[in-house]
């Protein structure tokens, strides 16, 4: 009886520590509201394993609507958003019989499907140094690959709905040939709403370093009136902190139009830009609008079809 006893209490104390050395484990396991499971707003790619993913409630994001450049020692990208909302990041490996571009066309034709709005998109080079993607926008060493072998999307699910969620995908096949999807999901809380900020200094910097930039933010409607939603902002900082500056304003515009009309057109967005910064207490004298239709369709935009490039006079 009494060793039967001991036994039980052996059995009993086993148990106990079990159950408390495996509790903090069990609490430092990252959840997600679905339980490591895929996030409803997007499907996995076929055969991709979750090797990691986090939940957060109720911080700051910064999504990235940009190409990434370093200035003064920091990467800083050409635009984004700042969105306080609950976060949700999954980390997927992707089967080496699928390639990157396999991927990318994927999470591509599910944003279409469920009529995504697309805020920003690049490909290989254009995206920008796959360090700076791995190491400080994600901080991940794992998605570091060559640059050739990268893409990245941001998205929304709705513009036009109040608290709509933003999604980031970034895809990079590693010089091992293994591949990874990172998807960041950002469920707006509605405590701020989502900005789209420009920073003035990195344009500036790149304007005073290659000469020409090409404006984000600046949209046109079907008759080539400047969109109200537009963000000027920044170009009118720019232009108010360098009082000596004088630019062109150069218009871009491709199309199945005539060669005149693309060029007429590209004109009358560069003028309808002009004015409103002269409108906003730019001196005219200082900004020159010119259009030059489809004859330079080669720039480091994701997107160069329509665009406005601001130019050093």
């Amino acid at each position: 009886m009494r060793y039967n006893h001991l036994l039980q209490l052996l059995s009993l104390s086993l148990s106990l520590l079990l159950g408390l050395s495996s509790a903090p484990l069990a609490a430092q396991l990252p959840q997600t509201p679905s339980g490591f499971t895929d996030h409803p707003l997007l499907e996995r790619f076929p055969d991709a394993q979750i090797v990691e993913a986090e939940y957060r409630e109720s911080v700051v994001h910064t999504l990235v609507l940009g190409s990434l450049q370093r200035i003064r020692e920091q990467v800083v990208p050409d635009a984004f958003d700042r969105i306080r909302g609950n976060v949700t990041r999954i980390l997927y490996e992707i089967s080496q019989e699928y390639s990157g571009a396999d991927v990318y066309e994927f999470y591509r034709e599910q944003m279409r499907e469920k009529g995504y709005v697309l805020l920003f998109g690049c490909e290989g080079r254009v995206c920008g140094s796959s360090n700076y993607w791995a190491n400080d926008i994600f901080h991940k060493r794992i998605l570091y690959g060559p640059e050739r072998n990268q893409y990245y999307v941001a998205m929304r699910t709705n513009s036009g709905v109040k608290n709509a969620s933003s999604m980031s995908l970034y895809i990079i096949t590693r010089g091992n040939l293994r591949s990874y999807a990172y998807v960041e999901i950002i469920e707006s809380g509605g405590e701020i709403p989502p900005t789209n900020s420009v920073d003035s200094k990195a344009i500036l910097s790149l304007l005073q370093k290659d000469g020409s930039v090409v404006l984000p933010g600046i949209a046109f409607e079907s008759d080539d009136r400047l969109d109200p939603q537009s963000n000027l902002d920044y170009l009118v900082e720019i232009l108010q902190s360098e009082p000596g500056l004088q630019v062109f304003l150069v218009g871009h515009l491709q199309g199945s139009d005539p060669f005149s009309s693309l060029v007429q057109r590209s004109l009358a967005r560069a003028g309808a830009l002009q004015q409103e910064l002269v409108e906003r207490g730019v001196a005219a004298a200082r900004i020159e609008a010119q259009g030059v239709g489809p004859l330079a369709p080669m720039c480091a935009a994701s997107d160069c079809s329509a665009r406005i490039e601001m130019v050093l006079r």
